[in-house]
């Protein structure tokens, strides 16, 4: 920002989140995307018959990968199920929320986890007049998640959006972000996406497939700029935000927790260890520490569903002291 004009001087930060947007390949068919985060947020600010506006979350799922050319052969991939993000959908679109759905491609889905892993070659079969059907151990399970899903994108109130690489992540979520942003205290992000640290400038990449014949590989990786801190200090400021922190390291993970609520400035900070993520989480906050559990008495239990009914409450007390 230009200092003369009266405005604030840019910052480092500022400086290398420009850089990173102006030099990423440009996100293909951004006007249509828009053009969609529009309309689905229009529509749940004013639902039919003039009720209450609707929150809006942006849940993030799944692995950004880096590229290593602008053809891409080869990345590197940061590990993600998106079975986090995917049930945590729908558990908010269960408690009333809107959902917009930032996923990995070839990840897991909303509505999907009673279905096998491949689901279109195990549930279906020919019949013997070549229709395709459901086949009956498999019945009720996809017409359940078939409905479900459709209901939630039929009554407005789930917009998925895909991405593969950090490019299109970070460029997808500063749309969905700058979108939001007149929603104030409404909006929600809970950011589970597993997002790269570290990647290669496009204009440093190689055009095509690098060749091994060329001897062993030496690259520089730049490492990508904390987006946590424009999305709450620009993007969305009203915004309630919750990230996530993983680590294989369970002595390290509450510090490195607290250390991202109070450097990005979170509402909460989901901390999980890789070996228990599916058991349990803690949810760090500025005064507290709070151990979220799955039930452990019902086999098909999840930690997602307390996990969304303590943000939920939480954020309804946002609002509230956000309309005072």
């Amino acid at each position: 920002m230009d200092s003369r004009n009266g405005s604030v001087s840019e910052t480092p930060l500022d400086a290398e989140i420009e850089s990173f947007f102006d030099s990423a390949p440009p996100l293909k068919d951004s006007a249509g995307i828009i053009k969609k985060l529009k309309e689905f947020i229009e529509y749940n600010s004013t639902p039919p018959g003039k009720g209450s506006p609707r929150r809006v979350v942006c849940v993030t799922s799944g692995g950004t990968t880096v590229p290593l050319e602008q053809r891409c052969v080869r990345y590197i991939d940061n590990f993600s199920s998106g079975h986090r993000g995917a049930t945590s959908t729908e558990y908010f679109i269960k408690a009333g929320y809107a959902v917009i759905f930032l996923y990995r491609r070839g990840t897991f889905q909303p509505y999907c986890q009673s279905l096998p892993e491949d689901p279109l070659l195990e549930c279906f079969e020919c019949s013997e007049d070549s229709t395709i059907q459901v086949r009956q151990p498999h019945t009720e399970a996809v017409k359940r998640a078939v409905s479900d899903h459709h209901a939630a994108i039929a009554g407005g109130h789930l917009l998925k959006l895909p991405f593969t690489t950090i490019f299109e992540y970070l460029q997808i979520l500063q749309s969905i972000a700058m979108s939001m942003k007149d929603l104030g205290s409404l909006a929600v992000f809970y950011l589970a996406a597993a997002v790269s640290d570290f990647y290669v400038p496009w204009k440093s990449m190689a055009e095509h497939k690098i060749q091994s014949a060329s001897g062993p590989l030496d690259m520089r990786l730049v490492q990508v700029p904390k987006m946590l801190s424009a999305l709450k200090k620009e993007w969305a400021p009203m915004a309630f935000c919750i990230s996530f922190k993983l680590e294989t390291d369970s002595k390290i993970l509450l510090e490195k927790a607290e250390m991202a609520l109070k450097k990005y400035r979170m509402h909460m900070v989901v901390a999980n260890e890789l070996s228990t993520r599916k058991e349990e989480v803690t949810v760090v906050t500025g005064n507290e520490k709070i151990l979220v559990c799955r039930d452990k008495t019902q086999a098909d239990s999840d930690v997602e569903e307390p996990l969304i009914e303590l943000i939920v409450g939480r954020h309804s007390a946002y609002v509230k002291d956000s309309d005072l």
